[in-house]
């Protein structure tokens, strides 16, 4: 059972999807959302290309990384560049993101150093930023329990009397979870400026989408009260644009909105999986001609805007930053065993300092007996 639904207009149109930009590289008018990047010039669309670039390079450098045995794990993002960067780079800083695992390229466009990518994956730390220093939390992995955090945000930000917005970021498997039904339940109870962005990347771990979503997922929204939108999650263009509506109306009270941006993971679901155990090759091959980074760049070429010095820049950029990553990798100091207790209660706590010093004085006894020894 494949259950893959390919982009394409369906039968009711409300089904439909948002496409500025078809995987041919072809920019076709849209009467409503082309207003919504009507700023979007060829050096914008330019930026838009680098971006997915450089993330492109991050997600192989640190998939290297894991197979080299410098990280335990990597959850691959590779096909989905252009859902991330098209709504991430439609964020305000005042924004905050409540993401899964995989939006690497989320944070990226929020400004995080890049080692802090790499801290949990490579076991030195139990989180990788501070949540606060770029309005993101870091990634939840547990299924689905990010879009309750961000409809208690996105309530905070109405008591607050902000205009600022929340968004969460999870894939198709995760709508089965009770918990974004939860936060979809309050966010409509409380017009709340949340937006619900589900990549739609067709796999839950080793199951097709078609066997828990049997029409298209964002039909479930408007059940619940929430607008929805389904797009090309392919096509950065129109990423940007969904994402900008639905900010607009969060940020003017009109309360939540669920994205269905539907995309494809080309890669593994993490470095743990073989997704050729259970998905076809042709399936991979189709969704290979669809390819974000490869539409865009013909509508740049088309456009004369791919020239070999542009080209260049955008190579050595990516290379840069594969570098950094790498070095802020392999120079990562490792943490003290003791620093299991740090971060535990944000106040100090007797109980837990009777377990730390307990801790110190077992891992001292070896060194001592160590010292017997050699007498």
């Amino acid at each position: 059972m494949s259950g893959t639904v390919l982009p394409g207009p369906l039968h009711e149109a409300a089904d439909e999807l948002v496409q500025l930009v078809d995987h041919h590289g072809v920019r076709h008018p849209h009467d409503h959302y082309d207003d919504l990047v009507a700023d979007v010039d060829g050096a914008a669309l330019q930026k838009l290309y680098e971006d997915m670039v450089v993330v492109r390079r991050i997600d192989a450098e640190a998939t290297a990384l894991q197979r080299q045995g410098e990280l335990a794990l990597w959850p691959p993002l590779l096909g989905q560049e252009a859902a991330q960067i098209g709504s991430g780079r439609a964020l305000r800083s005042d924004d905050f993101v409540f993401s899964s695992y995989r939006e690497n390229a989320v944070a990226y466009c929020r400004g995080v150093d890049l080692a802090d990518i790499l801290r949990v994956w490579r076991g030195n730390a139990s989180s990788g930023w501070d949540p606060y220093s770029i309005n993101m939390a870091t990634p939840q992995v547990i299924i689905g329990a990010q879009t309750l955090h961000a409809t208690g945000y996105a309530m905070g930000i109405i008591n607050d009397g902000a205009d600022s917005a929340a968004v969460t970021y999870f894939g198709d498997g995760a709508t089965s979870q009770g918990d974004v039904n939860e936060a979809m339940v309050f966010a409509a109870s409380y017009q709340a400026p949340v937006i619900f962005f589900c990549q739609n990347n067709h796999w839950a771990i080793s199951e097709p989408v078609g066997v828990q979503a049997h029409v298209p997922i964002a039909r479930r929204a408007p059940g619940f009260g929430i607008p929805s939108v389904r797009v090309d999650g392919n096509d950065v263009l129109a990423c940007l644009a969904v994402t900008r509506e639905a900010l607009a109306r969060a940020r003017s009270g009109g309360g939540p909105t669920f994205i269905e941006a539907v995309t494809y993971r080309m890669g593994p679901h993490t470095t743990a999986d073989d997704p050729t155990r259970y998905r076809d090759a042709n399936e991979l091959e189709d969704w290979s001609a669809r390819d974000p980074l490869a539409r865009l760049a013909t509508l740049l070429d088309s456009l004369g805007l791919l020239d070999a010095t542009y080209s260049d820049a955008v190579r050595a950029k990516a290379d840069a930053v594969a570098a950094e990553l790498r070095e802020g990798c392999l120079s990562m100091p490792e943490p003290a065993p003791s620093d299991v207790f740090r971060h535990v209660y944000s106040e100090p706590n007797s109980w837990l300092d009777r377990q730390q010093d307990h801790y110190e004085r077992y891992l001292a006894s070896f060194a001592q007996t160590s010292q017997e020894g050699s007498r």
